[in-house]
């Protein structure tokens, strides 16, 4: 076989994993709250995210491009599949640490920042794309924000609407919506996440002279879409538990609100194109709702740990993934 062509192979398949693993990691916030209220039972839950994952990976390209031109040009690179080999196997490493300790941290910061260590060390400073890296880095750093602020008004709204109804008999109702908004933020999560595998993949397409476009080939939908459904298959319970249980105590109508909110945030990045953290949108619209139902319900101190989480993912994967290029190559 043709060394570039395994190469090239090595690369899809590693793609493949990152999607997989990210399947289980990242899905699992997007249920975490409907399984915690008891809306859904896991497995039921798990299975219906897998196949909303799936409906929603094949129907969006513009984050896969995005994600595939933007922090470096892939024919500008004569080491495009060494340099994405560095950034997967990154990637791949700091998420399973963090599912491995329930830390619900980011995968696009994974990626991302790992991307831009491994052109950094392996291609040099001039073939990074800082603005567009810095753009990415600016719609992951300010969605989390968005998303906090849009939970907390959804919250206060729905108190404000349901003030004088039985708790009982809103949370009851709110316990059956929740099953549509899991759905809904599912095939969101779908619509983002899996972009990014599709766009490393058609990078290390274009890098390899296999195309010149960035136009996504049907197959890699359909590859990212089943790696990330299979993935979701399997589950995530470390991460539901953290999510759903330990930033504060959870209320059919808090999950409800929550749900909406991470998912309009989510989609709204998806119509423009841009990748963010669906685990970073998840967790701030928990957070704000949190903070709208009484600021202290909420366990500041886990919220503490998921954003020491955020910051230091993308220097940690920038430094591992230019260490791992030059000890691979």
């Amino acid at each position: 076989m043709d060394t570039s062509l395994m190469i090239m192979l090595i690369v899809i398949i590693l793609a493949l994993a990152f999607d997989f693993i990210n399947g289980f990691h990242d899905t699992a916030n997007a249920i975490a709250t409907s399984v915690s209220t008891r809306a859904l039972k896991p497995r039921t839950a798990i299975m219906m995210a897998a196949v909303m994952n799936f409906l929603g990976a094949i129907m969006f390209t513009g984050v896969a491009k995005t994600i595939g031109g933007s922090v470096a040009d892939p024919a500008k690179l004569d080491n495009g599949l060494e340099v994405l080999i560095a950034t997967l196997l990154s990637a791949i490493i700091w998420n399973l640490i963090t599912w491995w300790f329930g830390i619900p941290s980011s995968s696009s910061h994974a990626l991302i920042g790992s991307l831009a260590g491994a052109v950094y060390v392996g291609a040099g400073a001039d073939k990074l794309n800082w603005s567009g890296f810095t753009t990415i880095v600016e719609g992951l750093v300010f969605s989390p924000i968005i998303a906090f602020v849009i939970g907390y008004i959804i919250m206060t709204i729905l108190r404000w609407i349901f003030a004088r109804r039985s708790p009982h008999t809103v949370n009851k109702g709110f316990r059956s919506m929740q099953i549509v908004t899991a759905a809904i933020q599912s095939f969101t999560h779908g619509t983002n996440d899996a972009q990014k595998a599709m766009g490393i993949i058609t990078f290390a397409l274009v890098t390899a002279d296999f195309q010149d476009h960035m136009e996504v080939p049907l197959w890699v939908k359909l590859a990212a879409a089943t790696a990330m459904a299979l993935g979701t298959s399997v589950g995530g319970y470390k991460i539901i538990k953290t999510m759903g249980t330990k930033i504060f105590k959870i209320e059919p109508i808090n999950g409800f609100a929550a749900d909406i909110s991470a998912a309009s945030v989510i989609f709204g990045a998806t119509l423009f194109h841009l990748p963010v953290s669906t685990t970073h949108a998840i967790t701030s619209s928990i957070l704000g709702v949190g903070a709208a139902k009484r600021f202290s319900a909420v366990r500041w101190s886990m919220a503490g740990r998921i954003v020491i989480a955020w910051v230091i993912t993308i220097p940690i994967v920038f430094v591992m993934a230019g260490l791992i290029y030059k000890l691979l190559f």
